[in-house]
């Protein structure tokens, strides 16, 4: 695998700059540790007289794939520059700044002036325009397009990717890493025998509100158990976090399971696969357009790297896997427009664009994907809760309105959930909590990128802040805390509790499983809980083949699509587990099917 990752090295805004070597610092080594996108980031920084001789990352928690490659590419360049004025690495940007600001509090740390290190790099020239001629140009380097690359290679289609970020991944390389594996062997090892496309496909409807677009669930569910299959054998996708299928409220069969390392463990099962494979990966590489003949048909692309040098990529296929629009809020609409957004930076519409300019036909771009379970870490910007909430089901977690009363069952689906959110006093609701659900609660935070350092600051605030964390000794200072009525509150908690004695919700039908434990000992505990948004669940238009249709219904000469930039599928709500499980099919199936289509040129 060819990477081609081009660091920019640019002047801070504002400073002039000046030369390193007037520097003067105390020769030694220092240290710094800032906070990153999981933990603090150690820093070690060793100067000489009058220059930055070595940067050192140590030990840190920072996610494979992203973060660390911050941590590769960061240390050499800053020495190499002797600058911080430094473009932080794409898609990696709060490890880029715990970096850069780690190294910075080194550099006073050493009696040095940070300012002084903000110097002027000359970018290398713009270079000139390269020609490339490829079977297939990949525009996307997220979870379906580097899985459409692994299943191309392996059928001997030569592959170019191009990724706009330095880094790989895309929106798949951050999430929590669920999949769902219907029809798959491994679900039928973990004990449901019954299971069945025909049911999938019935489930995906009804959570989707029949928004459907059938031609793309039918090749969904058709696939999807021979595609996991495959990413077990082919990826090395084996390990999960718990060999134990897990409840979910979309699904009327237990099918879902959490990939070892998450997301981003995934992305590094595919990267680990292709290295040994003769694909040509360009990252920090922006397709612009895509090209057609005379005729109509696709025939490559062109992009622009982060240099300024110009591709002119010749293809006779171009795959579009360029994600979602969850970051563009222009694209927004309804809803959407007031969640809390927590995907990736990345996800800007693009292809969708692209894909419009070249005749394509979009569908449901008013819809996407919302959790009733963020956290708002910061004005309009979330993070999730949900490995928190899966924890706090098992124990005696519950979810309350504003007045302290429960309105939903909790294990019910996301999709079921959300309308009660929304309808309540500024769209929240919170799980309330004994010690012992806390305990288990707190501890599963961390796994969706909620750090130690944010959830004490959040604690310590106890309700004050903008994020609502509060906790008290008793049910009824709590709820004063809250603004509750501590009756209302005290009653429901009570009448769980003898739902619990009685093995039978009969308000609201949680299932008796997740019904184990009375809410018991305190201190007690009400966490937020707030509309989130990531994934958007428009795009193109595709056929049976994956082939992507213009306004006419008609196929586009040699234009395929795959992941999230297909529309419809999902419906009006993407199913846990689905995202993946939807990336690695429709890689799977795009590649096959172009494989096929290139016999035919």
């Amino acid at each position: 695998m060819k990477f081609n990752t081009v660091l920019q090295v640019l002047l801070a805004a504002g400073f002039l700059g000046c030369a390193a070597s007037a520097n003067a610092v105390t020769p030694g080594t220092y240290e710094a540790a800032l906070q990153g996108m999981r933990a603090p980031v150690p820093v070690s920084v060793t100067f000489s007289a009058d220059r930055i001789e070595k940067v050192v990352i140590g030990a840190n928690k920072e996610t494979a794939g992203l973060g660390s490659v911050a941590i590769e590419k960061l240390p050499p360049a800053i020495v190499e520059a002797q600058s911080i004025g430094i473009d932080a690495i794409g898609g990696a940007t709060l490890t880029s700044r715990a970096i850069l600001d780690g190294v910075a509090e080194c550099i006073k740390k050493a009696g040095g002036d940070p300012k002084d290190y903000l110097k002027a790099v000359e970018k290398t020239a713009a270079g000139q325009t390269q020609n490339l001629e490829t079977d297939l140009v990949i525009i996307g380097g997220g979870g379906s397009g580097l899985t459409a690359a692994v299943r191309s290679a392996e059928l001997g289609t030569k592959t170019v990717v191009l990724e706009k970020m330095q880094v790989l991944g895309g929106a798949a390389g951050i999430c929590g890493g669920q999949i769902a594996v219907q029809g798959a062997q491994i679900q039928k090892d973990l004990g449901v025998q019954d299971d069945s496309p025909a049911w999938f496909a019935y489930d995906l409807l009804a959570n989707g509100h029949m928004r459907n677009d059938l031609t793309a669930l039918t090749a969904y569910s058709d696939n999807l158990g021979a595609s996991v299959d495959w990413a077990m054998k082919s990826l090395g996708m084996t390990q999960f976090e718990e060999m134990k299928l897990q409840y979910r409220g979309e699904f009327s069969k237990d099918r879902s399971l959490y990939i070892k390392g998450a997301g981003a463990g995934f992305i590094s099962l595919l990267t680990n696969k292709l290295s040994d494979m003769p694909v040509t990966i360009k990252t920090g590489t922006k397709v612009e357009k895509i090209l057609k003949d005379e005729k109509g048909a696709v025939v490559g692309v062109e992009a622009t790297d982060a240099n300024g040098t110009k591709y002119v990529v010749r293809s006779k296929a171009v795959l579009l896997a360029t994600g979602g629009y969850g970051a563009n809020r222009e694209m927004l609409a309804g809803d959407l427009q007031k969640a809390l957004y927590y995907g990736p930076v990345c996800a800007t519409g693009d292809g969708h664009r692209m894909a419009e300019a070249a005749g394509a036909k979009l569908i449901n771009m008013e819809l996407g994907k919302q959790y009733p379970n963020g956290i708002e870490v910061a004005p309009g910007l979330a993070k999730s809760t949900i490995q928190g909430n899966y924890e706090a089901w098992k124990r005696s977690g519950i979810i309350v309105n504003h007045a302290g009363e429960r309105i939903v069952n909790e294990k019910a689906s996301n999709n079921h959930i959300l309308p009660y959110l929304l309808k309540e006093k500024d769209a929240t609701l919170f799980m309330f909590m004994d010690a012992y659900t806390w305990e288990g609660f707190s501890k599963n935070l961390k796994k969706t990128g909620i750090t130690d350092e944010e959830l004490q600051k959040w604690i310590d605030a106890n309700g004050k802040g903008d994020t609502l964390v509060m906790h008290a000794d008793t049910i009824e200072a709590l709820a004063k805390l809250a603004g509750m009525d501590p009756e209302v509150l005290q009653k429901t908690v009570d009448r769980y509790n003898g739902f619990v004695a009685e093995g039978k919700d009969e308000d609201f039908g949680r299932p008796v499983e997740f019904m184990k434990k009375k809410i018991e000992q305190g201190p007690y505990w009400l966490v937020e809980q707030k509309s989130r948004f990531a994934t958007s669940l428009g795009g193109v238009k595709i056929t049976p083949k994956l082939e992507v249709t213009d306004t006419n219904g008609k196929a586009i000469p040699n234009l395929f699509a795959s992941g999230e930039v297909v529309g419809g599928v999902h419906g009006t709500d993407s199913a846990a587990g689905a995202n993946i499980a939807w990336a690695i099919t429709s890689g799977k199936l795009a590649a096959e099917a172009i494989a096929e289509h290139l016999k035919t040129e």
